[in-house]
């Protein structure tokens, strides 16, 4: 009889020699870049191999169920069918792609980087940021508080699939919102576990954070901007919803551009002449491009974001959110073994065992709902609504 197949046991000599390489490479960036070093975990389960910490982290992110599920996510024209506009899982590229780019000239760690930008978003719940809102209502209406994608990404990353992610990327991803409202970022270190705890908390109850602890997770938070706010104008204009014509405002139009690629080259530009990562460690724009910006934001808001066209759905998708959460805690109640709730999410095998011990009936619903594409919650809204048709025969 065969022994059963062992993996090959690595060359340990080989494996120094490599993590000796990556130690050389990370003593090439500026002074105030966050190394391998640095790194934190809370559990530390498995000891390190060639990848540097935060490699380690970006395929971890990689490989969980919620980020598959950015497939299907809205990014901004939710209810919209056009293959050629962003949905969640471009943007998440988009960022990943402009901060290591700012990283590497700013000689940042673009493994941090990345690790961060893969994993921001992974928070954001069906419809957008209208779900947001809907869902939030409704968790607090059950006394589990408000609803933030940013608290969320951590949730599904550190309790519900427990990857055991390092600090600096938990960090930076909590972090990541809020980017417009700055005009220059400093990172604010994080002393502990307890203190960084403490954050998320502050987070959850609505005390948004005002910066990540590492210069790299400052620029994942510049990045979100720069790859959405030219990018969502590029697909209003594919959609239909503002003309070829329209003219964004001619301060940001003067300074910035008007077509995405205009604006996203102009808006790194300006962040790499006034940012410092060498002596006083922060991230900036200029004032004139911050004004720009600002003045731009305005016009896609009530130009886009507020657009009739794209509102005229809303109380639609309030009403799937108080359908399907009344539902999911109605069949934890009754335990009804083969609902969504449990066939989907709580008995599937990949969610943590302390998550399942610890968390709340309405705290459950609330993360299952978060976890949701657009189309496979608009299925389970179906099912909920719509009687269901026997064929041929009972069985």
């Amino acid at each position: 009889m065969k022994s059963p197949a062992r993996a090959r046991v690595p060359d340990t000599a080989k494996l120094a020699a490599i993590r000796a390489m990556n130690g050389k490479r990370e003593r090439l960036l500026s002074p105030l870049a966050t190394t391998s070093e640095d790194a934190v975990r809370r559990h530390n389960r498995t000891p390190e191999d060639i990848r540097t910490p935060y490699s380690r982290d970006a395929d971890r992110i990689i490989h969980t169920r919620a980020y598959t599920r950015y497939i299907d996510k809205t990014q901004v024209f939710y209810l919209v069918e056009n293959d050629h506009i962003t949905h969640r899982v471009i943007h998440v590229q988009l960022v990943s792609k402009i901060a290591r780019t700012i990283g590497r000239s700013l000689r940042l760690n673009e493994d941090l980087i990345e690790a961060i930008a893969l994993g921001h978003d992974i928070g954001h719940i069906p419809y957008g940021h209208f779900g947001e809102t809907c869902l939030s209502a409704i968790c607090e209406r059950n006394g589990i508080g408000k609803f933030f994608h940013n608290v969320q990404s951590v949730r599904f990353l550190d309790q519900i699939e427990d990857c055991d992610l390092t600090m600096q990327v938990l960090d930076g991803i909590l972090c990541h919102n809020g980017e417009a409202d700055d005009l220059r970022v400093t990172a604010e270190p994080c002393p502990g576990w307890a203190a960084f705890d403490k954050k998320v908390q502050d987070n959850a109850d609505g005390r948004r954070s005002r910066s990540a602890m590492t210069l790299e997770g400052c620029v994942v938070k510049f990045a979100d901007t720069i790859a959405y706010i030219g990018r969502d104008l590029q697909d209003a204009r594919e959609v239909g919803l503002i003309g070829e014509g329209t003219q964004i405002p001619e301060g940001a139009r003067v300074i910035l551009g008007e077509a995405n690629r205009d604006i996203i080259n102009t808006l790194i530009y300006d962040l790499l002449e006034n940012s410092d990562t060498e002596d006083n460690g922060f991230i900036s724009y200029s004032r004139e491009v911050e004004k720009a910006l600002i003045s731009l934001r305005r016009f896609s808001r009530d130009a886009i974001y507020d657009h009739p066209s794209l509102t005229s759905e809303r109380g639609k998708i309030e009403r799937m959110y108080a359908t399907l959460f009344e539902t999911g805690l109605r069949d934890l109640e009754t335990e009804e073994r083969h609902a969504r709730i449990f066939t989907d999410f709580l008995d599937t095998g990949w969610i943590s065992r302390q998550y399942l011990k610890t968390a709340t009936p309405a705290e459950l619903v609330r993360d299952f709902l978060a976890g949701m594409t657009d189309r496979y919650f608009a299925k389970r809204y179906e099912e909920c609504v719509i009687p269901r048709r026997v064929e041929g025969r009972f069985r």
